[in-house]
């Protein structure tokens, strides 16, 4: 684990200063306390910054194997390298280390880019192989690390684990992306097609970039995907079965490190599943930690210490203030472009604590993308189940007209909302998915934008990705092609982004169980109604789960990290929110109406309207920018 760095000349081999390498590793020193290391040669350079996890003492990067052809840099953890370790050295490899590291390498040699099937785990990295002159660039199937990349003004492509690593090369120009704002308006992250800072791109999940000397540099390639298009066949009780082992062995593999590792608990069902099968596979105590509020409805302190009495965890908990935005300017740091999911302000205190005692923790991540878990796959499957049964032109007409003039209700859950419902059913599918997992309307993003900044848009629309996603999905029905999207889009951009972020910043590894690749794949196969049943997402996970989990575990509604935002901007950040139509940064830009900035802070603030999201997602986007670009 921790952060990596590099610069390749795929044209001419120039010369590489190692201390420029070096400061695009330091710039990521808080992914890698343990340890610190550069490699270069004629046209390369590699740097690392270590979280040493596994074989701490033996596998220091940059590694360059015996021979001195190949050359890595690593960021993350590959749960099955002692198998593939096994198979390698029955075809004649010789290792020196313990760890994972060496295993890429070796894997490399002798399969090249055909090794990426076999690996399971969650990585990004790069080789250098002397031989066949060539760089080899690669990111794990669901985004779990990042892997930033540019190309400079003299030809060198440089890549990071994190944009801060790129910030810090003098060739970099920082221009702001118009359509990354966009998105990042739209959405409350800056998606993983596209970057803040103009030109930088993000190795997409799944991909890999083969860059050969004397050639120009390619576009990434798929190794992975995802596909909903196949059926599972079998009862209730096998699929459960196969479930239960594909759970078993998920969480087991990422249990490997050279220190017990721990688990993240908040009393729904993910982490108490983890939990769970940690126990069943552990001779000690597993460690576990829970962040709490003094808020009734949304503190789960309760619920996880239920959960950790039944394991017999040893468990700590922390209660977060109501008032913790003084965090804001640390996750500004930390995420480099703007995120406006503040949970991640519980998220960050949450990794903190874990860090106390533990170097890895395992999370629930990823249950309800996988096994449909978020409440939207209802109402999209239901809305979907309307729209097939009336025509267009009928829908269009009737909804639309209704929806138009039906009194708007921003403010509640989208089922209480006639006319989002209204509008959505009009409309079609694909376009109401993208607009239900939006944050901001398009007609609110519209009285934003200044006319210089719809002309630099130039016809870009952030909800266009999500409708071509779902129109394109490998799969059968609409549950399918709306998970297949979030797979696609939201996991990686917010999920994975807001867990790595938060986790690196203090120098925590966190492993995913819940998102290994092969149950991933095995749940994309399952009939939908073994996903979503009866208005119940997570069907068949939780029917795996009896065995461990009591009844009130596996039905309670999970709440998750809720901060109170409207509060804020209407008590203690009411003035910083007054001050933003008067910003330098964004007003610097030319894109964005100070008029309608002003009028949305003093709708909220006076109790008029609900803008809590909003006036967060503008302060955070103009904390990122001054940061970036200032």
């Amino acid at each position: 684990m921790g952060g990596i760095a590099g610069l390749y000349y795929p044209s001419t081999p120039k010369p590489v200063d190692p201390a420029r390498v070096r400061a695009m590793a330091d710039a990521q020193a808080h992914r890698g306390p343990d340890g610190a290391g550069v490699w270069t040669a004629p046209g390369v350079g590699f740097g690392h910054r270590r979280l040493a996890t596994i074989d701490a003492e033996g596998s220091p990067q940059p590694m360059t194997s015996a021979d001195g052809a190949l050359t890595i840099t690593y960021d993350g953890a590959i749960y099955n390298f002692a198998a593939l370790r096994a198979e390698l050295e029955a075809q004649g490899a010789l290792f020196q280390t313990a760890g994972d590291t060496e295993v890429l390498l070796q894997a490399w040699d002798v399969w090249g880019p055909a090794m990426l099937p076999r690996l399971n785990g969650m990585f990004a990295f790069a080789i250098h192989d002397m031989r066949r002159q060539c760089l080899f660039l690669a990111r794990d199937r669901l985004g779990v690390k990042p892997f930033h990349y540019t190309t400079l003004a003299d030809g060198a492509l440089v890549f990071a684990s994190e944009l801060k690593g790129l910030l810090v090369h003098p060739l970099l120009r920082r221009e702001p992306d118009i359509r990354a704002v966009e998105d990042y308006l739209a959405y409350g992250y800056v998606p993983d097609d596209t970057c803040l800072v103009a030109g930088v791109c993000k190795l997409p999940a799944g991909h890999a970039m083969l860059v050969e000397r004397g050639r120009p540099v390619p576009l990434p390639q798929r190794w992975w995907n995802v596909d909903f298009s196949a059926r599972a066949t079998g009862s209730v009780r096998d699929l459960a079965a196969e479930l239960q082992a594909l759970l078993r062995t998920a969480v087991t593999s990422r249990m490997v490190a050279d220190v017990p590792p721990g688990a993240f608990l908040s009393g729904g069902v993910d982490s108490a599943a983890v939990v769970a099968l940690m126990s069943e596979a552990s001779r000690g105590a597993v460690r576990t930690c829970t962040i709490g509020f003094d808020q009734a409805g949304i503190d789960e302190r309760r619920h996880a210490s239920e959960v950790s009495q039944r394991f017999a965890t040893a468990h700590r908990e922390r209660v977060v203030a109501p008032d913790d935005f003084a965090l804001i300017e640390t996750l500004v740091a930390a995420f480099d472009e703007p995120f406006a999911d503040a949970s991640a302000l519980a998220t960050y205190r949450a990794c903190e604590l874990a860090r106390e005692g533990v170097t890895v923790a395992l999370s629930g991540d990823g249950a309800d993308e996988t096994f449909a878990g978020h409440s939207r796959y209802k109402v999209q499957v239901a809305e979907e189940r309307v729209r097939g049964l009336l025509p267009p032109d009928f829908r269009r007409n009737l909804f639309g007209a209704v929806g138009r003039h039906y009194p708007k209700a921003g403010w509640a859950p989208r089922p209480l909302r006639a006319k989002a419902t209204l509008l959505a059913l009009a409309g079609d599918g694909a376009e109401a998915y993208a607009r239900t997992v939006g944050v901001m309307t398009p007609e609110l993003r519209a009285a934003l934008f200044t006319d210089a900044a719809r002309r630099a848009l130039s016809g870009h629309r952030a909800e266009d990705r999500y409708v071509t996603t779902i129109r394109d999905a490998p799969a059968r029905d609409a549950l399918d092609r709306a998970q297949y999207a979030d797979l696609q889009h939201w996991l990686p951009g917010n999920i994975l982004t807001r867990t790595d972020r938060t986790s690196m910043a203090v120098g925590l590894e966190t492993r995913a169980p819940l998102l290994d690749h092969q149950l991933v794949e095995f749940a994309a196969k399952l009939p939908a109604g073994m996903r979503l049943r009866g208005g119940q997402g997570k069907w068949l996970m939780k029917k795996a789960l009896e065995r461990y989990l009591p009844k009130d575990v596996l039905t309670r509604r999970e709440v998750g990290f809720v901060m109170p935002t409207s509060a804020w901007f209407r008590g203690p950040l009411a003035d910083e929110a007054a001050a933003l139509p008067r910003s330098r940064v964004l007003g610097g830009t030319g894109w964005f109406n100070p008029a309608t900035i002003a009028q949305i802070a003093a709708d909220h603030r006076n109790g008029v309207a609900e803008h809590g999201q909003t006036l967060w997602q503008l302060v955070m986007l103009e904390r990122s920018m001054a940061r970036l670009f200032a």
